[in-house]
């Protein structure tokens, strides 16, 4: 008997010594998890964060192009409203628009194949406004160009700091990350961009990017990357300046 109550004992005390080990093992487990959660949703809050700050980038660089088209928002209320109708040239619209003088009529020829080019095969509707504030059709191209949920208004003026403005229509915005604008405004918008290679580079490098990003397949990679813009003429006249290295009209290299 004495001999079956001791091993009774040590059977119950490895148990014990099991369960408390099982235990232990447990809640050490759980105590690794807690921080491996609260990284998790430290990141999770750190891209809320950084999707807030893309999306607020693209609703001023949105608000700046409205403006020009009469809207009235408060981070731009030094810019008044345009309407001057006087300033559109007379006849059937057309979708490229020049009250500036920073194209050519050998650019708003090429710019105006290419939009409407975009816009048989995709229905979308980019058009085109170069313009130096106030000096304007402003709100005017509503009407103009019948300006609707498919439409992409791009609003090219240096005198609202990015020369790079859009305004884009309500179906677009469902299908083109607001981040696209943003890093395609930040790409060949900026007044370094401008100064070096010319407000027409600006505006021809844009029309390019929305063409391709638009052509794009529906899906999470779409728009994803900034079409790289090569201008040929400045390259054939040896103007090497002028020619982003590395890069091919049409998107042929990536960002």
């Amino acid at each position: 008997r004495i001999e079956h109550d001791t091993s009774t004992r040590s059977r119950a005390r490895e148990t014990a010594m099991t369960t408390s080990m099982m235990t232990c093992s447990m809640r050490c487990a759980r105590a690794r998890a807690v921080p491996a959660r609260e990284r998790r949703r430290a990141a999770t809050r750190a891209q809320a964060k950084d999707d807030e700050e893309v999306a607020k980038r693209w609703l001023t660089s949105t608000a700046a192009s409205l403006v020009v088209l009469a809207t009235p928002f408060a981070a731009h209320a030094r810019l008044e409203g345009v309407n001057n109708p006087n300033l559109l040239p007379p006849g059937p619209a057309v979708p490229v628009l020049d009250v500036a003088g920073y194209l050519t009529p050998g650019d708003v020829k090429r710019l105006t194949n290419e939009v409407t080019s975009l816009e048989r095969d995709t229905g979308v509707k980019l058009r085109v406004l170069a313009q130096a504030y106030p000096q304007t059709p402003g709100l005017a191209v509503k009407d103009y160009w019948n300006v609707d949920d498919d439409t992409v208004v791009f609003v090219a003026d240096p005198g609202l700091g990015n020369i790079l403005n859009f305004s884009v229509g309500g179906n677009l915005d469902l299908e083109v990350p607001p981040s696209f604008w943003t890093r395609l405004a930040n790409k060949y918008g900026t007044k370094f961009y401008w100064s070096d290679k010319g407000e027409e580079a600006s505006i021809s490098a844009a029309v390019n990017a929305i063409d391709q990003c638009l052509r794009e397949e529906p899906g999470r990679t779409k728009c994803s990357k900034i079409a790289e813009y090569v201008d040929f003429d400045a390259a054939a006249s040896g103007d090497a300046s002028n020619v982003n290295p590395g890069g091919g009209l049409f998107g042929l290299f990536g960002n």
